[in-house]
């Protein structure tokens, strides 16, 4: 019987190394990562993190938008996108408690070509002089020139592994996630997982319920792993309750942010409900309906809307306050978890 061993890209040693200057285009083989000590801060303590100066709480700002003003229905935008130039939206909250945990020591983590996730953890890696691996979804991409959202990750200082599709979804069996950190050398790692989803991540985003407070009768966000849902609901005071659009087709994720909130709280936390309607054909799809509504929020506010999440969580908003589902009287705050890229 022959071994059943995870399928890495290439020759099973073959990364891609941050060594890029811009405009360089990968080549086959192994290039070395130049790592940067960003000024001197190159530990994963308390310290660390506060000299990258997160603006935190971040900025609560109402919108006048007649649509849901005619419905009696009052918006607000929380501004997560503006905690950090490059640690954007609930990638901060969800990333610094994992990175305290790392104490200087390898992050893996895992994501699919346009990841954000693996985006910020690049930059974090970067900004704290701290080595990062990312696992990604594709083995067919290993021959292929860097996206523009791999480049940024190689540029940040990460190593990119590519992985056949099967391994990956068994990348949380513990026989596969061992072969593949011997793989890239980091058996002592600390591992995220995909999106950034953990109970540390979990308990970093009870801030974001708290911050809101009682300014918001309902506090909504787009969805991806759940973790951010799962700890904004947590923080919310009573009578405040949390709502989640998921951008992925399936109808899996209250399950998932359950466990989430068991592994971080020990059991179900805060009042949170899900509409599975609005993911417009799945993860980064999009239609020509959301697209023309996102166009229009842009020219109304002067706000750039990042099309993944936020323009999908804009979008049901608005669909859900001209469905009738809020009281009037109900104020509404948007979480806007980041902007768009590049």
């Amino acid at each position: 019987m022959t071994e059943d061993r995870p399928k890495w890209s290439g020759t099973g040693r073959r990364e891609a190394f941050a060594a890029a200057e811009p405009g360089d285009r990968r080549t086959r083989g192994v290039r070395r990562a130049r790592w940067r000590d960003n000024g001197g801060v190159t530990g994963t303590d308390t310290r660390d993190l506060a000299a990258l100066r997160p603006r935190l709480p971040s900025p609560l700002r109402e919108v006048a938008d007649g649509r849901f003003e005619r419905h009696g229905v009052r918006l607000l935008l929380k501004r997560d996108d503006l905690i950090h130039p490059e640690l954007v939206g609930n990638k901060w909250r969800k990333l610094a408690p994992n990175l305290a945990a790392a104490d200087g020591r390898t992050v893996v983590t895992f994501g699919g070509a346009y990841s954000n996730h693996l985006r910020a953890t690049a930059a974090a890696g970067r900004l704290l002089g701290l080595p990062t691996v990312g696992v990604v979804r594709g083995q067919e991409l290993a021959d292929l020139p860097l996206n523009p959202s791999l480049a940024r990750c190689a540029a940040d200082g990460m190593r990119l592994r590519f992985v056949d599709r099967s391994t990956y979804r068994r990348k949380a069996e513990p026989e596969t996630l061992a072969a593949l950190l011997r793989a890239v050398e980091a058996e002592d790692a600390v591992v995220v997982p995909e999106g950034g989803s953990n109970a540390r991540a979990v308990r970093g985003c009870r801030a974001l319920g708290e911050e809101l407070g009682e300014h918001a009768d309902v506090a909504a966000l787009a969805c991806g792993t759940g973790g951010t849902l799962a700890g904004l609901a947590a923080g919310l005071p009573p009578g405040r309750r949390a709502l989640g659009i998921p951008v992925l087709k399936g109808g899996f994720l209250e399950d998932d942010i359950r466990r989430l909130q068991q592994r971080a709280f020990g059991g179900h936390r805060g009042t949170w409900s899900l509409d599975d309607r609005f993911h417009h054909g799945g993860y980064a799809r999009t239609t020509p309906g959301l697209d023309a509504f996102a166009e229009d929020f842009e020219q109304r506010h002067g706000l750039a809307v990042e099309r993944v999440y936020v323009a999908k969580l804009l979008y049901a908003l608005l669909a859900l306050t001209e469905e009738g589902a809020f009281p009037r009287g109900t104020t509404l705050a948007a979480v806007v978890t980041g902007r768009p890229f590049p």
